[in-house]
């Protein structure tokens, strides 16, 4: 047995319940949980989640069955008033008759109250969450065949619909729970900007490139190392995705920059300020990878090429015209550069 310890909270102590519930299903091979939530507590649910003003979206009925852990969530009472069903010897908390808490006030209080006005309020509200889910259910079957992380696709589709599949979306991710600027605020990322990662919360981050968005959870881990690394003529290393060889000839490889120097390389990753001759001209990398519509996610993992306090090239993406004009020398140094199919990875400090 186990019991909730720390500051409580409705959600904390709702949250611990059915977390022990899920490890009890495991360690049991239970397939599903079956709980008595009645049409009360349906009435009760939709009314707080007026009170709190959330979207149309969320206002949808408790679904009587839903995944859960490793089985499913099975509410078989949610059509029953808890006044129909039989009274049986159950263990009620105390607490439940004290109005501390907003679900109390609306059970105790304030839906009693507004039932003088309206005798079937409780049964109005129902209605209305399940109106809400059939409207849910035949709005994303007319939409399923869209790819809504497709940018151009979703642009394209009128802002109602926009927001429906954004929140459909964002099911994905339960622990979220966006507020109402949150959401603004992410949906006017995807109609205004590209290849941006904007941080959520909770260690998640929406990521959009050029032509597709997702939400990922920020991960601790990356490819090798994140400091630097130097690379002297004759040998070969590892570093992030690739495998690079100064002077020594790999089997097969994807990129060659010749060099006019046999001096070491610098790999690293990119510090502000950093620019590369590129086409005649002195440029930024921020413009090279825009020019190249490199993802965003790809930027921050790029490998800056750096001999001689010079950029010779970005792994990968782009080569200086110092390697140009070093083909032209009488002794040509060669940086083999290999896309390695499996990068190890490690933890960041």
């Amino acid at each position: 047995m186990t019991h909730f310890q720390g500051k409580f909270s409705e959600k904390k102590a709702r949250d611990f319940r059915y977390t022990f519930f899920k490890q009890i299903m495991t360690d049991f091979a239970y397939t599903a949980l079956v709980t008595a939530h009645h049409k009360d507590d349906q009435a009760e649910t939709v009314f707080m989640r007026l009170l709190r003003g959330s979207k149309w979206f969320h206002l949808a009925a408790i679904k009587e069955c839903q995944t859960f852990g490793q089985g499913e969530l099975i509410r078989p009472l949610l059509t029953f008033a808890k006044k129909d069903l039989p009274c049986v010897f159950h263990f009620e908390d105390a607490s439940n008759q004290e109005n501390i808490y907003l679900r109390n006030r609306i059970r105790n209080t304030y839906l009693p109250q507004l039932s003088k006005e309206n005798p079937r309020l409780s049964d109005s509200l129902v209605a209305l969450s399940q109106e809400m889910l059939h409207l849910q259910e035949a709005l994303l079957y007319l939409a399923k065949s869209l790819d809504i992380q497709n940018l151009e696709t979703f642009k394209a589709s009128p802002k109602g619909l926009q927001i429906l599949l954004l929140e459909d979306y964002l099911t994905n991710f339960p622990e979220l729970a966006l507020s109402r600027g949150q959401f603004d605020e992410m949906l006017y990322s995807l109609e205004n900007k590209v290849n941006t990662i904007y941080k959520i919360r909770k260690d998640y981050q929406l990521i959009i490139t050029y032509d597709r968005f997702s939400i990922e959870k920020i991960n601790p881990e990356t490819y090798g190392d994140l400091s630097q690394t130097m690379l002297k003529s004759g040998n070969t290393r590892d570093f992030g995705p690739f495998t690079f060889s100064f002077n020594a000839p790999l089997a097969e490889w994807d990129q060659e920059i010749v060099l006019s120097s046999s001096n070491p390389i610098i790999l690293r990753h990119q510090q502000n300020g950093d620019q590369i001759i590129y086409k005649g001209h002195h440029r930024k990398l921020k413009r090279i990878y825009h020019e190249k519509r490199i993802p965003v996610t790809q930027k921050k993992k790029a490998i800056i090429l750096e001999q001689d306090e010079k950029i010779i090239g970005i792994a990968g993406i782009a080569v200086s015209d110092l390697s140009k004009s070093a083909k032209n020398d009488t002794i040509e140094n060669k940086l083999y550069i290999k896309k390695r199919e499996k990068a190890y990875v490690r933890k960041l400090h």
